[in-house]
């Protein structure tokens, strides 16, 4: 058994056990109960109770949960500071805002959100100012206006940070316009110096194509076979009466585009014209959004409606619709001409 134990220390091996134990003792063992340890064993405490805990009780241990997380790494990460390259403020107080926008503006759902990370430098730059108004040691301390020279630098990084802010904001807010108006990226941003496109340039609105892609089988189906005098009527319906086709566009629109706010700023219109062989039917998906042209643009899709012999159940001879339209939509800019 000795010979064994003088082979283990031979290899070092109690020494470093002793030393490795000396570290993490000398890391996580509070030298006095007033330290940034106890803040942290308190929060993680906090966080273990509320795990049990149910309603508002759960809440209000969870809240003093991240006050004492917040206390805890702000105490530590601000002992002996870490600046970040260029500017006087302190690694910590950026670990410190992360955690206190997390508190401020997270939630269970989603602990990070736009707003975490939108506040994160701001709330960074005011936990970096805090200490400049204060003089004195942790048990006498009061308020002081700070030097003229100290005041310079803490208005420009907290100007600074706000405008970092400012450009995250504005990050968020452009990718949720192209989530719910992603036929802006067709037309509107398409010559745009401050929106970068990271994929393929839009040539044509998606949007507004699958509008008249879905239109034009019911279209089809309405029309296609049907009696001409019938089809006529369909086509040129009396004045006091709304289109079969506007009534076809705003049922694609809601079953279609039901997820985006832009569905609101689309509209179909037909326009029919009589020629020699019957009759032309242009579906139009007018866009009323804003546009890089101040007369906006629409979508195109020509159906041609002919007369074809036919035969009746009775046996008799009649003169039905036959209908075919174009395979892809066009993109036309400006406003469609009105209808005749």
């Amino acid at each position: 058994m000795n010979t064994l134990l003088e082979l283990i220390d031979a290899f070092g091996i109690v020494k470093f056990l002793q030393g490795l134990y000396a570290g993490v003792r000398k890391v996580l063992a509070p030298p006095k109960a007033y330290s940034w340890q106890t803040f942290i064993y308190m929060s993680v405490f906090s966080w273990g109770l509320s795990y049990f805990a149910t309603g508002y009780i759960k809440d209000i241990i969870a809240f003093f949960g991240w006050l004492f997380l917040i206390a805890g790494t702000a105490w530590y990460t601000t002992e002996d500071p870490l600046r970040v390259p260029g500017t006087f403020m302190p690694v910590g107080a950026v670990i410190t805002g992360f955690l206190v926008s997390v508190f401020a503006f997270g939630n269970q759902q989603d602990v990070i959100t736009s707003r975490t990370i939108v506040f994160w430098p701001t709330l960074s730059a005011l936990i970096t100012a805090i200490p400049e108004f204060i003089e004195g040691n942790d048990t006498d301390a009061k308020a002081r206006i700070p030097k003229p020279q100290d005041r310079q630098r803490i208005i420009i990084l907290v100007a600074s940070s706000m405008l970092l802010s400012c450009w995250i904001q504005f990050h968020f807010v452009m990718d949720n316009w192209l989530q719910q108006y992603p036929s802006l990226q067709a037309d509107t941003f398409k010559r745009s110096t401050f929106v970068v496109r990271t994929e393929e340039p839009v040539k044509i609105p998606r949007n507004g194509a699958i509008i008249l892609e879905k239109l034009q089988p019911l279209v089809e189906e309405e029309i296609a076979k049907r009696p001409w005098s019938e089809v006529e009527k369909w086509l040129i319906p009396k004045k006091d009466r709304e289109h079969r086709v506007v009534i076809l566009g705003r049922e694609v629109i809601q079953k279609n585009l039901g997820k985006y706010e832009e569905r609101k700023l689309w509209r179909v219109e037909p326009r029919v014209d009589n020629n020699n062989s019957g009759y032309i039917l242009d579906l139009l998906s007018i866009w009323t959004g804003p546009s890089s042209n101040p007369r906006g643009y629409y979508l195109k899709k020509s159906c041609r409606i002919k007369q074809l012999p036919a035969t009746s159940t009775s046996g008799n001879k009649i003169i039905v619709a036959d209908i075919e339209c174009d395979v892809a939509s066009k993109l036309i800019p400006g406003s469609p001409l009105p209808q005749l």
